[in-house]
């Protein structure tokens, strides 16, 4: 009986091959936004030492925004045109190899500013392939109805990297000096791009992909061929995405709301991985050493909010609810619990503010279920480039968010009106999805004139 059951479940799931690629997935993600964080965590003992105001220290947060955004456009183009495992390896081992000069500079004031700025916006540029890689890899490899959990499954990893490295990172920083960070997180990472090679496989070339779970998984509505050579797709790949197909993309309700949305989203985020350890040391006067540990209890919040979010998701789907429902949901509770966070400037104990800012970022990791809804609704034709669009717009907020915020510090001397900025981003993101995006499904384009006569 137990043999037949086992035989069973292995006809229907197929195998987990596919699980073994997530798995990779969320720890490069770990890595990546580990990365991220460090100049977070190394900020306050960075600013003092390199003498760095408020204002300049935002526009040295913002730099990884900058080339971030700008490279998403030819790091979609890339994932296209030469597959997610090569463009993804180059993207670790570089940002890597910048993270690591970070801890070189050695110089004060302005010169500090404009080679950190310049390092940073490296590690941005690098890292932009990333996350529309993650989401190609997932439409790869998973079917419709696991694509939420497996898409949660890697997003949530940006908070468990502030779980396993913000304490690791605050203790190098407090006991051997913030350059230390760099190159610790920097190695690691060009470490970890070397067993990406050995890991990672489109469905087609994995040695160890049975043909049930391959079958199973193409049933699904995984896009398998994704990185197979075809004659059509690469001609398109090689001049690049065709123009009415962005101009498409652009003209749609659906793709501009979940745009907005992801811009909302984000904002939140970029707040938690730049000025949230500042706030911790500046207002609420704690150590860097304890602002480090301090500041993965709100993160274990947020890796436990993201899985569940994508686990409720797919979970609402399989009780036959309708995909815009299923996706949607844990959206908007996820968003209206993040804005909890404006409860901390009414309150001075710092274990409420703890606490709060823990409800606050597990709702936030409930709710970012951008990258599932972009798995559903990305065009075949261009999946990578279209996530590098997506990826684009969203992570404009991490241009915006470290800059606002600084002025807001320098002119008012408190985080107050920081939090209520972020708050707002909350709402907006529950009135785009509410609003703006109407049923969720995959974007169909149109052929343009010529092509379709060809």
């Amino acid at each position: 009986m137990g043999t037949s059951t086992t035989a069973n479940a292995v006809t229907v799931t197929g195998g987990k091959v596919r699980y073994t690629i997530v798995a990779m997935l969320f720890a490069i993600t770990i890595v990546n936004y580990a990365d991220r964080a460090t100049i977070a965590i190394a900020g306050p003992v960075m600013t003092k030492a390199l003498g760095l105001s408020p204002v300049q220290m935002g526009f040295v947060f913002s730099a990884f925004g900058w080339s971030y955004v700008i490279g998403q456009i030819p790091g979609g183009w890339a994932l296209d045109r030469f597959g997610s495992k090569m463009v993804y390896f180059c993207s670790i081992f570089f940002w890597s190899v910048f993270t690591v000069l970070v801890g070189l500079v050695g110089l004060a004031g302005a010169a500090a500013v404009y080679v950190l700025f310049l390092l940073r916006f490296l590690i941005g540029f690098a890292e932009a392939p990333s996350f529309p890689a993650n989401s190609r890899i997932v439409a790869a490899w998973f079917p419709a109805n696991e694509r939420g959990t497996a898409s949660a499954i890697f997003n949530s990893a940006q908070y468990f990297a502030t779980v396993l490295f913000a304490p690791i990172m605050g203790f190098i920083t407090s006991q051997f000096g913030w350059p230390d960070v760099f190159y610790f997180m920097g190695g690691l990472g060009i470490l970890v791009s070397l067993v990406w090679l050995k890991v990672i496989y489109p469905p087609k070339e994995h040695p160890r992909l049975s043909p049930e779970e391959f079958s199973y998984i193409e049933r699904g509505g995984a896009l398998v061929n994704m990185d197979q050579p075809a004659s059509g797709r690469a001609a398109q790949s090689a001049s690049g995405p065709h123009l009415d197909y962005i101009k498409q993309m652009l003209q749609s309700r659906l793709m501009l709301g979940i745009f907005l949305g992801q811009f909302c989203i984000n904002a939140i985020t970029y707040f938690f991985i730049t000025w949230f350890p500042v706030y911790l040391v500046q207002q609420r006067h704690m150590s860097i050493l304890n602002a480090g540990f301090v500041a993965s209890i709100p993160a274990i919040c947020g890796f436990l909010g993201g899985i569940l979010g994508g686990m409720w998701s797919d979970l609402l789907l399989r009780r036959k609810w309708s995909l815009t429902s299923a996706r949607k949901t844990p959206i908007v509770a996820g968003m209206l619990m993040s804005m909890s966070m404006v409860i901390c400037n009414y309150v001075d104990a710092q274990w409420i503010v703890v606490a709060v800012m823990a409800v606050s970022f597990f709702g936030k990791g409930v709710g970012a279920l951008g990258w599932a809804v972009v798995s559903d609704t990305v065009p075949r034709e261009i999946a990578g480039f279209a996530g590098g669009l997506f990826n684009m717009f969203g992570n404009i907020s991490s241009i915006t968010t470290p800059i606002v915020i600084g002025y807001i510090i320098q002119e008012t001397g408190s985080f107050d009106g920081a939090l209520v900025f972020i708050a707002v981003n909350a709402l907006v993101a529950i009135l785009s999805y509410l609003v703006i995006v109407p049923e969720i499904r995959r974007l169909e384009l149109r052929k343009p004139a010529a092509e379709a006569i060809a």
